[in-house]
């Protein structure tokens, strides 16, 4: 797959591709054309079996125009290859006596009328997942489910309950592992939001934020807000 001139551009906000000599790893935001699906800066998709562009074509799966499913993918998000998005129509009707969906197939079987008689099961439940989020290849989300900021999936995990910020999940179901950090100090992220400050400013956090360091990401943070503070 050979990139188009007009698709790698030295402005972030329309960049397509993370690296210039990799066609696997894309901003998602910038290929994702969907109004139901919503993407935040710097989140990016990896697929190396697939073109990644081709997103919610092959990872956003029955997602019907009219049917009020939503996916949210927040800031910042590390997304591997083949993970899939359910949409809710993907449920069957629990309160019929057959699994078979006889109200969506009604153009054949006339006796029902489709608005009447045919469950959207789930209908309108979307699916959230938070900022700083990291998604391990082939996992599957179900419908309804929310994704805290800073959680981690395992590889090929089914999540089909949601998950607390900061806590790592895996399996099939998805099931708790441990959190990532302690209390005060997921609390103390939570309060920082740091995928919401300017990139300027998260460039200045950098070296404390990637090294684990929330002492020298406040302390960093205090000293720029405050040099900030003298210009005015």
């Amino acid at each position: 797959m050979q990139k188009g001139v007009d698709e790698v551009r030295p402005d972030n906000d329309k960049r397509i591709y993370l690296v210039d000599d990799s066609s696997e790893v894309v901003y998602l935001k910038n290929v994702v054309d969907d109004p139901d699906i919503q993407v935040g800066v710097h989140t990016y998709y990896h697929d190396d079996q697939k073109d990644p562009r081709d997103f919610v074509k092959n990872n956003v799966l029955y997602h019907f125009p009219g049917a009020g499913d939503h996916i949210k993918i927040g800031s910042y998000c590390s997304i591997a290859s083949g993970v899939k998005f359910m949409c809710a129509i993907c449920h069957h009707d629990p309160g019929s006596l057959s699994w078979y969906p006889f109200g969506w197939l009604n153009a054949h079987w006339d006796s029902l009328d489709f608005e009447r008689d045919f469950s959207w099961g789930h209908r309108g439940q979307g699916i959230e997942v938070g900022n700083d989020v990291w998604i391990g290849r082939e996992v599957i989300i179900m419908p309804g489910v929310t994704i805290g900021d800073g959680a981690a999936i395992g590889t090929r995990s089914i999540v089909t309950h949601d998950v607390p910020p900061y806590t790592v999940v895996g399996g099939a179901p998805a099931r708790f592992i441990k959190k990532r950090f302690d209390d005060a100090t997921i609390e103390a992220l939570l309060a920082l939001k740091w995928w919401e400050l300017p990139e300027e400013e998260i460039n200045v956090l950098l070296p404390s934020l990637v090294h684990g360091d929330l002492k020298g990401v406040l302390q960093r943070k205090a000293i720029y807000e405050a040099a900030k503070n003298a210009l005015h």
